[in-house]
């Protein structure tokens, strides 16, 4: 069944409906292991950048301000020496907490399958080691 958008929901097999982009920001691999990584409470930048393990400073910055622009957390900057800024999910972001931990458990749990998968496909592709 085809469905057309609404003003208050989109349809994502729409072509022309912003819907996408919204898919594009939530299944973004940072934006997905920043909201696992602030769903216990707010963090700073440098823990923040420590607990997601393997991102860029500039492409953590680039995913933060994303994901404040589409009102998933926000930046709370403290007046000290040297200034703090922590972040946090706002009640749109932590509702994506349920949805995101469902699809990290399925991918931890099916890993192996997955890797097993790959393998498999790799290795129907490759020439035998006698042919080459």
């Amino acid at each position: 069944m085809v469905t057309k958008s609404t003003p208050d929901r989109g349809d994502a097999f729409d072509p022309d409906c912003p819907t996408r982009v919204v898919l594009d920001r939530i299944g973004d691999k940072w934006t997905v292991l920043v909201i696992g990584a602030l769903q216990d409470g707010p963090l700073r930048f440098s823990v923040l950048r420590v607990r997601v393990g393997g991102v860029a400073a500039k492409v953590l910055t680039q995913t933060l301000r994303a994901m404040e622009r589409d009102g998933l957390l926000t930046r709370t900057v403290h007046a000290q020496v040297p200034p703090r800024v922590d972040y946090e999910l706002t009640d749109l972001g932590a509702s994506l907490t349920g949805p995101i931990q469902t699809l990290t458990d399925w991918a931890e749990t099916h890993l192996s399958q997955i890797l097993g998968a790959r393998e498999t496909y790799d290795a129907a592709l490759d020439p035998p080691l006698d042919a080459r």
